[in-house]
C-alpha cells in the first residue's frame, strides 16, 4: 500500500489498519514457520505497511500533518498569471 493511501485515512481507520496488519502479520508468521508461505517477501510488504501507518499517525501527534477532513474534498485553486 502506497503511503498517499495512508496520509488519506482518518486516525480512526489508521488504528483499525494497524491492528488489521498486525493480525494479518501474526498469520503470516504461522505461514512461514510451517512452510506454507509461498512468498515470503509478504512479511516484509506487511511490515513496512504497519510502520507506514504508525509514521502518519505519529506524524499526526506532533503536528507535522493533518488528518484528512472526511466529506469535504480540498480543491487546490492554481494562480492566475
Amino acid at each position: 500500500m502506497k503511503a498517499k493511501n495512508f496520509f488519506e485515512m482518518t486516525n480512526v481507520e489508521l488504528n483499525d489498519k494497524v491492528a488489521e496488519l498486525k493480525a494479518e502479520l501474526f498469520n503470516l508468521r504461522f505461514k512461514h514457520a510451517t512452510n506454507r508461505l509461498p512468498n515470503p517477501l509478504v512479511l516484509v510488504e506487511t511490515r513496512r505497511d504497519i510502520a507506514r501507518a504508525k509514521t502518519v499517525l505519529r506524524q499526526r501527534e506532533l503536528g507535522i500533518s493533518e488528518e484528512p477532513l472526511k466529506g469535504k474534498k480540498t480543491v487546490v485553486k492554481k494562480a492566475k498569471e
